[in-house]
């Protein structure tokens, strides 16, 4: 009997995913495991892979086309068979009906429990109880909506994923009129396909910018100490640890210091992470990925190079798995080897936090002895979610990672 093939999460999430090359064309042999096809999601191009066993006998959803998680990308039978009915129903409603709250939730759930990193929260400051759906509530969250701020037209009030959905198109449709001009085509212009990866960067921080209170705090480091210690290591290692696995480690030793740094705002709580999970910005040719590696706090720099280095190595290749760019605590985007000074980042959801890093280079500075002297410097900006991390409690996280950097020795004691 011939069986529909649908379009499933290939990240936790994907909701609409586009087809960028079939592998296999209409009449041909599948069984479960075969690549039929290459599906962009909004972080990479992933194989999807057949779960049943039979003859393609229709590809509904040509390369190009896209389909929402749930939809019918074609049709698996014997050869010969006839599917006349099930094309007739399909054409009768082209579209799927949208899935109820509850099923998506389980979905979600389901994704969450698969995922390393998304953990139930165990330390929570709660301010008041806001009825809403958990899907309601994670989408706020990524989107950077207060669940006080949207009406709620579920049972009794409770919030629901329309509702937010409602809110995030009505602020981007306000942001739109607010901030773009209208602009003339010119003869010549180049025209790019927006695709689903560079949409939900545009979605998710659009959301974090403009709805999350964002501050910055900036701070100047010298470099000599930590640089001299890397120098003396290369000499005896293998291969040198890299700087951003150096930073990774005094950033997650002063998270462990500061929790309120290491968290996340939920709408009707905030969400104190038991672990330092840390993502590093990793530039790819459409967009950027944030690989993570988890549990820092409890890793060397070297065990963090070592995870690091072929996690960069699969981003920029698309072969990253869905578990290895999601559930970061904790941002660090480093932008010194294009030669950047300083610069500002936006909060990467869920978090509260990013650090933007500089270029390290030699300037002349005036020591605590009021000495003239050239040092190696580099600047490091802050940016706090300002629901969740106040002025303080960032500074005081920002000057110990100053000062790890500076005194390496105080890791010691």
């Amino acid at each position: 009997m011939a069986e529909k093939l649908l379009m499933v999460a290939l990240s936790p999430t994907m909701e609409v995913g586009t087809i960028a090359k079939w592998h296999v064309e209409e009449g041909a042999q599948i069984r479960p495991g075969t690549v039929v096809c290459d599906v962009e999601t909004d972080k990479a191009t992933m194989e999807y892979e057949s779960p049943t066993e039979g003859t393609l006998l229709k590809i509904l959803v040509p390369a190009g086309g896209k389909a929402a998680v749930g939809e019918v990308i074609g049709i698996v039978g014997t050869a010969g068979e006839d599917i006349s009915s099930i094309i007739a129903e399909l054409s009768k409603s082209p579209t799927q009906p949208e899935k109820s709250d509850a099923v998506l939730e389980a979905k979600r759930d389901e994704v969450a429990a698969a995922v390393p990193g998304i953990e139930a929260a165990e330390n929570v400051i709660s301010t008041r109880v806001i009825r809403s759906s958990p899907l309601a509530r994670k989408l706020a969250s990524e989107y950077g909506i207060d669940l006080r701020d949207v009406p709620g037209s579920g049972p009794g009030g409770r919030i629901v994923k329309s509702d937010v959905e409602a809110v995030r198109r009505a602020r981007e449709k306000t942001m739109r009129e607010a901030h773009t001009p209208e602009t003339k085509a010119d003869e010549g212009d180049t025209f790019l396909r927006v695709t689903q990866m560079r949409r939900i960067i545009a979605e998710r921080l659009s959301a974090s910018m403009y709805s999350a209170p964002h501050y910055y705090l900036k701070v100047r480091v010298e470099m000599d100490p930590v640089l001299r210690a890397r120098e003396v290591h290369s000499r005896t290692a293998e291969r040198p640890c890299s700087l951003n696995a150096i930073l990774m480690y005094f950033v997650a030793q002063a998270l462990r210091k500061h929790p309120m740094v290491n968290a996340s705002w939920e709408g009707d709580q905030i969400r104190l992470f038991r672990h330092v999970h840390l993502g590093l910005a990793v530039a790819v040719s459409d967009g950027l990925l944030t690989p993570v590696v988890r549990n820092c706090e409890k890793k060397s720099i070297r065990e963090i190079e070592e995870e690091l280095r072929p996690l960069i190595e699969r981003a920029r290749a698309g072969k990253l798995a869905p578990e290895e760019f999601t559930g970061a605590t904790f941002t660090i985007t480093n932008l010194g080897s294009y030669g950047i000074e300083e610069f500002t980042a936006i909060i990467n959801p869920p978090g509260a936090a990013i650090l933007a890093v500089g270029e390290a280079r030699k300037e002349q500075i005036v020591d605590k002895s009021g000495d003239l002297r050239v040092a190696t410097m580099m600047r490091l900006t802050l940016s706090c979610d300002h629901r969740v991390i106040d002025g303080a409690v960032g500074a005081a996280f920002l000057r110990d990672v100053k000062d790890m950097i500076e005194q390496p020795v105080l890791l010691l004691f």
